[in-house]
């Protein structure tokens, strides 16, 4: 087995390569409760945590680290400038630090590259016919000057972006000041995105995945499994040493604290047995794969760029 690595980013921070993904469930209930498996996967030895404004956890995860009694210095906190505040962007970042109860963020992504428009602080603004309500004012290149902004102040330790694609980078980045450090995308070996990925190492830009090991359908195809066997590990544990042989994050979401423990051992893969995995690449998205009309938050997968 192997230690959790760092992955030193471009701006020379450096991030744990598996943290825990703090999205806590639709209800308030649910996302307070969610402080009780935050603070077990402290316990156990996590230090990423990633949120964001649109989880409802961010009070959840700032009760966990103060609860823990490790020093905040040790844990690398990720959140998230959601669609609606794309105008209001350090304003945004104080909400977040308010509810973290933290002066800083380690990471702040823009969590999508669409932008709505700010109607009375409604994170899902539609119109009559249940649309999605966007706007192209800020621009992306304007939103990212706003994160610029926040990084300079020194209310994040490194900026990033989630859910871009090369197309939506080669927006970003032609004004950019400062590259992004990081893009959070959906990545598991069945959508490996060799493309984004090879673009964004170009770029110096670190990719982190999310749904990283593919839910049940992933874990349980007939490769995984039999590489679990293999290794006496689960299936779990095979995709998350897959993306650290491959350079990436991971941010696997899970409330069971065996699984959470489970997910910071990690075997090392043979070259072969790497190649097996992302042999089974297919381009299939599992988490955010397009509604009945083709849309993901109010974009169609083309102008995402996917």
């Amino acid at each position: 087995m192997s230690p959790i690595p760092a992955f030193e980013l471009n701006n020379g921070t450096s991030v744990p390569g598996i943290g825990l993904g703090c999205w806590g469930g639709v209800t308030k209930g649910e996302r307070y409760a969610a402080r009780e498996w935050m603070l077990a996967a402290l316990k156990a030895g996590y230090r990423h945590l990633d949120t964001a404004w649109a989880y409802g956890t961010e009070e959840s995860v700032g009760w966990a680290i103060r609860e823990s009694g490790v020093p905040r210095g040790e844990i690398w906190v990720t959140t998230k400038l959601p669609p609606h505040h794309t105008g209001i962007v350090a304003e945004s970042l104080d909400q977040s630090l308010t509810a973290l109860g933290l002066d800083y963020v380690d990471l702040y992504l823009v969590h999508w590259p669409q932008r709505y428009v700010y109607d009375n602080d409604d994170p899902d603004p539609k119109d009559a016919d249940g649309n999605y309500r966007i706007t192209e004012s800020p621009s992306i290149p304007e939103v990212w000057a706003q994160m610029e902004e926040v990084y300079a102040a020194g209310k994040a330790r490194a900026i990033g972006v989630s859910n871009y694609s090369i197309k939506t980078l080669e927006v970003l980045l032609p004004t950019a000041k400062v590259v992004p450090a990081m893009n959070q995308v959906e990545l598991h070996p069945y959508v490996a995105q060799p493309e984004l990925k090879a673009y964004c190492d170009a770029k110096g830009i670190r990719l982190t995945a999310y749904t990283p090991t593919g839910y049940g359908t992933v874990r349980c195809d007939p490769t995984i499994t039999a590489l679990a066997s293999k290794y006496g590990v689960t299936s779990a544990q095979i995709i998350l040493a897959w993306h650290l042989w491959r350079g990436n994050a991971a941010v696997p979401k899970s409330a069971n604290a065996e699984h959470q423990k489970s997910n910071l051992i990690i075997p090392k893969l043979s070259v072969e047995d790497v190649e097996k995995v992302s042999a089974l690449d297919r381009g299939q998205r599992l988490c955010n794969k397009g509604d009945a009309k083709g849309e993901v938050y109010g974009w169609t997968l083309e102008q995402l760029g996917w």
